[in-house]
């Protein structure tokens, strides 16, 4: 078995400048995910695509491999992770398993990392693992606003179902996706019946897209810190 990490790091982020490199808990944001894969024990590779000299130089001061620069089309800010990923596994040593670890995932966990690899190793049938968490509220009873700027169910036929009678839905957790590498070269889909859910507990997720998510990510992170539960 031979496993390898590759984080995401493009340059160019538009909603937080320079996402990938602004310091979180003294040092910046990247390093955290580096750091929690090479903790892990899990991986022969740990891997940067960037396009970006300044990311390539921080993660490489910090553990991480650059043998590649990403090429300009991938690092748009229509580039999709999954094109990023087999672009990198194009450029190494073949790997069983590719992991795709998400720079700005200060709350990851090296627990849930290895959770998701074994789910592949006991399931080979399948070709994806990754991190989701339940949904806080019952998404069938979410709501919208109308063109007059009025409340509106946005899933009318669920108004008067009580909510312990919907099913539960869970969304992705951002943080990292298992996958064998023959499948992320292939193009398969990762919102399948081909994935694994690895369930988090809603406290370790945070998506961070714009600065009050960065706020509450460093709130949970200090949280954490404070109780040892980052492991």
């Amino acid at each position: 078995m031979s496993c390898v990490a590759i984080i995401p790091a493009r340059g160019g982020s538009k909603r937080i400048p320079r996402k990938n490199l602004k310091p979180f808990d003294g040092v910046p944001m990247i390093v955290r995910s580096i750091r929690t894969a090479l903790d892990s024990g899990l991986f022969e590779q740990v891997v940067v695509s960037t396009d970006d000299g300044e990311i390539a130089e921080v993660a490489r001061a910090h553990g991480a491999e650059v043998p590649f620069l990403r090429p300009a089309e991938l690092a748009d800010d229509y580039a999709g992770t999954a094109p990023v990923i087999v672009h990198a596994l194009q450029q190494l040593s073949d790997f069983e398993y590719a992991c795709c670890v998400y720079a700005t995932a200060p709350l990851l966990q090296t627990r849930y990392l290895r959770q998701g690899l074994e789910l592949l190793e006991q399931n080979p049938d399948k070709s994806f693992a990754f991190s989701v968490c339940s949904f806080g509220f019952p998404v069938q009873r979410a709501l919208t606003l109308d063109g007059q700027g009025a409340l509106q169910a946005l899933y009318p036929e669920f108004r008067n179902t009580r909510s312990q009678d919907l099913p539960e839905a869970y969304q992705d957790a951002g943080q990292f996706y298992w996958g064998r590498s023959d499948a992320w070269l292939r193009g398969e889909v990762i919102y399948s019946p081909t994935s694994l859910p690895v369930i988090l507990p809603r406290h370790l997720v945070q998506d961070i897209d714009t600065l009050d998510d960065w706020k509450r990510a460093e709130y949970l992170y200090a949280a954490l810190k404070a109780g040892g539960e980052l492991s």
